[in-house]
């Protein structure tokens, strides 16, 4: 892949600045002086009419007087102006601006308008751009600082993402006083042309980002968001504070952006499945800035704390087990070498408080014995100014010994006065300070977060489990005889028959419409049973009076008929009554009522619920959302972040309750907001689990036109595993291959594939000479996100072991509508059509998605290659800018 689209924009070596100014305040003349005290590399216009000169530089009338390639135009003028100054820059050759002007959507249907003009002059000439109403951008390393924040930023490696320009000069004023650096800062503005997801995309390639901060008031396309943050957070770090948690954040934060906001629990699920660990505060943004500029990873939440003061232990250690942190358990040896070290008044435990007079040589043996304890993933050091504390030279100590070390090493010196020389030179070295214990902590939750997401991130399940299949013809049959019908709620039974489709056992249910026929029926299920008013007006039925339980004779059938039907009627007089459901009571002593459902949420589509179930969920509050599609790991993590997951355990008389059946059905809801876009709500309350397995008693489920879309699953945020690419494939010699779609746990596979492959093999694929893949390369290779590219890889049994023998992929360009794709075939097993059969099966699925053409380089000396793109009917011609280079490309 060649250099990524949005580099002219991010990287520009010459830039135009529409309303460049002298007037003080004015912002055209704050941002040419920060490009001009920034020393930026390149040239730089200033464009303006009505002036020869501005700020010592020549004033150009327009673009076309400049005379020269311009990669960026910055514009700062009245809203009205900027769709003509777009259609400058796009007849100009321009391909990225950014639009710091006020006055589009926020302002009304004039701004509304103006909007669309700019967007529709912007795309006309394949011009990006950002904002309007925003900041700007920065890139501190090349001197680019097109935003009227004053000043300028330190170069680092962390990229600040915001939606807010006040955000931005907040993060950037407090990273200043704190020696904290960018690689990049965006302000998006209102994002009218792009957004989250193409800049993540951006970033992710970016080599001069490690990092990355976002702060999100709303997002617009879910599907985009998603993908760009998975595909950042599998190489890079990402921080994320969302605001808007509640209703009126919520309602400030839409008419603030423009944007939709989610459901925060469920903002929440996307986030954690994307591998994005959240901050609910500005301070966890400086906190996270603070420690991911220090580029510290952990593998584990073990923390170890080294203080000389007890209270402060406490406090870190009490905000630790707020945040699910363990306190690290020292090892026998780690013991041993502090009671050589420290005085016999020291703690003998973790927290390790070296005591009050503590100097720089106790504090370097308490830190360099706990950062060599295999059982601490990382260490907290604290300092409080007492009489014989020396604060500056036990900086310096603690700097000696992190720099051995690649675990986390935070520090609080806390106080002021005392302790100010000491925290600077801590900020200078690169190691986080933070002025109490618990932002220490908080911190380094930070950092645990990131790991445990990270397990999250790995999860690609598919759309359906490798059990029984569904009957998702007879289901879909079901929804769609309702909606006939003009209803939108399911019967009972309808409802439960949709279970039954997905193989989740029920407990089935009649509908008798006299009490006659209600007597009959009992008699034939066999008494207990229990009785409930079908009505499609119902929700919740024990609210209406509507449900009977344990009738165990044939007299109180009769009587439980028309006790239930006089008493809706009373309560609910307007509700339609379709007679009553009869169904066994369920004896299970032992049994846990649980709630799954599905909902869909307006902003990312179909979610997962688990929750306790009964009658007083809503009160409860205690529920866990996720979403699809699930596997079992994702499955069992949802049900752990509930409370009611405890009562499956062993308690008081009753054995633990089979937990896998209730993965079981969590999997089957999945598989059923994956193939049913249909369904708008579900609930199966109570679902009854006991040691025995599990069953629902009860269900309800709301159904909504689809509109068809071209993808199959378009109404998910996330894209599930292709389970329905998978193929076998023989070979002439009666070898079976299978032809799949990557997953990222054939991360060890593909390295060896690739460690495999000839030099010469290796030099025509990746055009350079590689050993192996980096982490970063094998993430990027077998962790893809489907909605953006395809892998296939071919792969034969060895031994019973999958052995990778071809891979080919496609990645679709920032035009929507071609892709760039390679492949390569290890050396042993060329010659035998293998990369022509993964080329004709990429090529295909790339016909399915809807795209256009594909293409890709291939050396000129590559003679193989070239034979078997010419086979599949690829026109082949010299690229433009390199003679070696071969450009092959195909109309599907």
């Amino acid at each position: 892949m060649g250099q990524h689209y949005l580099t002219r924009l991010f990287e520009p070596t010459s830039v135009a600045i529409f309303g460049a100014s002298e007037r003080e305040g004015a912002v055209g003349a704050l941002v040419l002086r920060n490009m001009l005290e920034g020393q930026f590399r390149g040239p730089v216009y200033a464009i303006n009419p009505k002036r020869e000169t501005v700020q010592g530089l020549r004033a150009y009338p327009d673009l076309a007087a400049v005379e020269a390639p311009v990669d960026l135009a910055v514009i700062a003028t009245p809203a009205a102006t900027v769709p003509g100054i777009i259609e400058q820059c796009g007849e100009y050759g321009v391909k990225g601006a950014v639009i710091l002007s006020a006055g589009f959507r926020e302002a009304g249907a004039e701004g509304r308008r103006l909007e669309q003009a700019v967007l529709e002059n912007a795309r006309r000439y394949g011009l990006r751009f950002i904002g309007p109403n925003c900041l700007g951008i920065m890139r501190p390393g090349l001197g680019l600082n097109v935003t009227f924040n004053k000043g300028q930023a330190l170069a680092g490696k962390t990229a600040l993402v915001s939606q807010s320009g006040a955000i931005c000069t907040a993060v950037l004023d407090w990273a200043a006083a704190n020696q904290v650096g960018f690689s990049t800062v965006i302000s998006t503005g209102i994002s009218a042309d792009l957004d989250f997801g193409e800049i993540l995309d951006y970033l992710v390639s970016d080599r001069e980002t490690e990092s990355i901060l976002l702060y999100i008031e709303g997002i617009h396309d879910a599907r985009s968001f998603v993908s760009g943050v998975r595909a950042a957070a599998r190489v890079k770090p990402v921080i994320a504070l969302k605001v808007g948690r509640h209703a009126a954040g919520s309602k400030a934060a839409q008419s603030h952006t423009g944007a939709l906001v989610g459901a925060d629990d469920v903002f929440d699920a996307a986030l954690s499945r994307a591998g994005v660990v959240r901050g609910l505060r500005i301070s966890h943004l400086f906190a996270a800035a603070s420690t991911l500029a220090a580029r510290y990873r952990t593998q584990g939440d073990r923390l170890a704390i080294v203080t000389n003061g007890g209270g402060p232990g406490v406090m870190a250690t009490d905000r630790a087990a707020d945040l699910h942190i363990r306190i690290a358990e020292l090892a026998p040896t780690t013991l041993e070498r502090l009671n050589s070290a420290l005085p016999a008044t020291w703690s003998h435990a973790n927290p390790v408080d070296v005591i009050g007079d503590a100097g720089p040589e106790r504090y370097a043996h308490a830190l360099a014995a706990c950062l060599d304890d295999k059982g601490v993933d990382g260490v907290l050091v604290i300092l409080t100014p007492q009489a014989m504390t020396a604060p500056t030279e036990v900086a310096e100590a603690v700097i000696q010994v992190a720099k051995r070390q690649k675990k986390p090493v935070l520090t609080c010196w806390m106080g002021e006065v005392q302790v100010a020389e000491g925290r600077e030179q801590l900020a200078q070295a690169g190691l986080p300070t933070f002025e109490t214990p618990e932002a220490a902590v908080q911190a380094f939750a930070f950092l645990n977060s990131h790991y445990q997401n990270q397990q999250l991130l790995l999860q690609t399940p598919g759309s359906m489990s490798r059990h029984q299949p569904p009957d998702v013809d007879g289901a879909r049959m079901i929804i769609e005889g309702a909606l006939a019908e003009g209803r939108r709620v399911l019967s009972e039974t309808e409802s439960k028959a949709l279970l039954g489709a997905f193989q989740i056992r029920t407990a089935q249910a009649v509908v008798v419409r006299s009490p006659n026929e209600a007597l009959v029926q009992a008699e034939s299920i066999g008494f207990p049973v229990v009785m409930k008013i079908n009505s499609p007006d119902i929700t919740h039925k024990s609210d209406a009076g509507g449900v009977r339980l344990g009738i165990s004779n044939a007299q109180a059938v009769r009587t439980a008929y028309n006790e239930v039907v006089a008493a809706v009627r009373r309560h609910r007089p307007e509700a339609r009554i379709d007679g009553v459901t009869i169904q066994p009571m369920l004896r299970r002593p032992n049994g846990r009522e649980l709630l799954v459902g599905i909902f869909s949420d307006p902003l990312f589509g179909p979610v997962i619920t688990f929750a306790a179930g009964g009658t007083a969920v809503e009160v409860m509050g205690d529920r866990a959302v996720a979403l699809p599609p699930l596997n079992r790991f994702l499955a069992r993590d949802i049900i752990a972040r509930t409370r009611v997951s405890r009562m499956l355990k062993a308690f008081r008389h009753m054995p633990p309750a089979d937990t896998e059946a209730v993965v079981d059905v969590l999997m089957r809801v999945s598989e059923m907001a994956c193939e049913l876009p249909w369904i708008s709500e579900l609930d199966i309350n109570p679902l009854i689990v006991d040691e025995s397995g599990a069953v629902a008693v009860d269900s309800r489920v709301v159904v909504d036109y689809h509109t068809a879309a071209r993808e199959r699953y378009a109404h998910m945020a996330i894209y599930p595993y292709p389970v329905h690419l998978v193929t076998t494939w023989q070979l002439p010699d009666g070898t079976d291959l299978v032809i799949r779609p990557i997953r990222p746990e054939d991360a060890e596979m593909e390295q060896a594939f690739v460690r495999g492959l000839s030099e010469r093999a290796k030099y025509f694929r990746f055009m350079q000479t590689i050993d192996e893949l980096t982490p970063a390369m094998l993430a990027r290779f077998t962790q893809i996100d489907y909605d953006r590219e395809m892998a296939f890889v071919g792969v034969s049994l060895d031994g019973g072991l999958e052995v990778q023998v071809g891979v080919a992929r496609y990645v679709i360009n920032p035009d929507g509508r071609s892709c760039e794709f390679a492949v390569a075939v290890t050396d042993q097993w060329q010659g035998r059509g293998i990369g022509h059969r993964l080329m004709e099966q990429l090529m295909e699925a790339a016909r399915d998605k809807g795209l256009e053409t594909i293409e890709g380089e291939i050396l000129a000396n590559n003679h193989e290659m070239l034979a078997l793109a010419r086979s599949l009917r690829f026109s082949i011609h010299t690229a433009e800018e390199d003679a070696t280079v071969k450009r092959a490309v195909r109309r599907l």
